[in-house]
């Protein structure tokens, strides 16, 4: 991984220098040098947001997570190479790790595979559903071959009525490990990107491995995508402003379509949302090795994702599989690169980021210094639900520029 030029200026985790920020192209700090925090204003948003009951308990419970801390006899902070986390999201580890323990046979990390249900059910207590976006699933045609796709289509109310400008489109690809995750685990954000962005979202239901090892998952986001641009009448939106996101096993599609679409295979994508991506197979990077274990994500969970998803290690060097790999990024789509300070994938995020920068392409990095991996879905954290919707803000703001240009 290239260091900066100067290892005095340079944080631990690669990149610029904690505080430093240039427009368009890095930002950095724990709330990515932009104060947006109050982007999301609690009582305001509750008028639009729907909540399971057990969500909404969870969350009550973890707007003091002091209280958590006291009784669970871990009051003090967690520390990690000048880092310290969030102390909502120290609580819901805390809460996490007492609920395995009591569900826990004493036996290894459960296979990906079984968990499918159980990662859908919390990934839909987590998140609160926002009421003020109309939501219609249909299917798409896969790739030769192939069976159609599942794909969901969310866009806010009186987004795109009259005679107005059209909105973007965006292409969203779950996270995963490209074993788990569908539709309804990523029902709740998917709404909250399209409330925030204006932009009409088509989520994309790409077959899982191991019964659909790779590359299914990419041909599936190809082919859907390029649905989505040949579609916009029928979507309603604008002619040729299509973006691509995804977060972790998702960030890694959306960077695989966006490098595609560069080379002409599908048509490029206006810009590209990648968050917390999974973007080198190789597993093989600092932070991988940090935080293997104690933060959601542990490198275990990453080993058996990757044996299901890539079975040929031959494969893991290509760039189609590591798109950090690809030895020319010049040309590819503007770029939103969120990584977390805690999670094992931030160095290979970082590493991608300064790539496109080298390569002259326009990227906004920013790292949530305090926050895991996973918190773009921890709504029920209040400061992940609130940098979630600056997340969505900034893909937004990126989405209008690149529409703009493409006009």
């Amino acid at each position: 991984m290239t260091e900066p030029t100067d290892p005095t200026d340079a944080p631990s985790h690669g990149g610029p220098a904690p505080g430093t920020w240039a427009p368009g192209r890095w930002s950095w700090g724990p709330r990515g040098g932009v104060g947006r925090r109050g982007l999301y204003d609690r009582r305001f948003a509750a008028r639009s947001e729907r909540w399971s009951i057990a969500g909404r308990a969870l969350a009550a419970v973890l707007a003091r997570p002091e209280l958590v801390l006291r009784a669970a006899g871990t009051a003090g902070p967690v520390e990690r190479g000048g880092l310290v986390l969030n102390r909502g999201v120290q609580a819901l580890l805390v809460l996490a790790s007492a609920l395995e323990r009591m569900s826990s046979s004493g036996g290894s990390e459960p296979d990906p595979v079984g968990t499918r249900d159980q990662f859908t059910a919390l990934a839909k207590m987590a998140m609160p559903v926002r009421t003020d976006v109309h939501v219609t699933g249909r299917s798409v045609p896969g790739p030769e071959g192939a069976p159609d796709i599942p794909v969901r289509v969310y866009r806010r109310f009186g987004t795109g009525i009259g005679h107005g400008p059209r909105p973007a489109a965006i292409a969203y690809f779950h996270g995963g490990g490209w074993v788990v995750g569908n539709l309804d685990s990523h029902d709740a954000s998917c709404r909250l990107l399209a409330a925030v962005t204006g932009c009409v979202v088509v989520a994309v239901d790409y077959r899982l491995a191991p019964e659909h090892p790779y590359p299914t998952a990419v041909e599936d986001c190809l082919a859907a995508y390029t649905w989505v641009h040949g579609h916009h009448r029928e979507l309603g939106t604008a002619e040729g402003v299509v973006g691509v996101m995804g977060d972790s096993a998702g960030g890694n599609l959306a960077a695989v379509v966006a490098l595609c679409g560069r080379d002409g295979v599908v048509p490029a994508p206006v810009a590209q949302g990648l968050v917390y991506p999974a973007l080198d197979a190789r597993l093989d990077t600092p932070s991988i090795r940090e935080f293997a274990d104690g933060f959601f994500l542990t490198r275990s969970g990453m080993e058996a994702y990757r044996a299901h998803y890539l079975p040929d290690p031959t494969v893991w060097e290509t760039w189609r599989a590591s798109p950090v790999l690809a030895e020319d990024k010049r040309g590819v789509a503007p770029a939103l690169v969120v990584t977390a300070g805690f999670d094992p994938l931030r160095d290979e995020g970082a590493a991608y980021a300064r790539d496109l920068e080298a390569a002259d392409v326009h990227v906004e990095y920013r790292c949530y210094d305090d926050m895991v991996h996973g918190f773009f879905g921890m709504g029920v954290v209040p400061d992940c639900l609130a940098l979630a919707t600056e997340v969505c803000d900034a893909m937004g703001a990126l989405m209008r520029r690149a529409g703009c240009a493409a006009g």
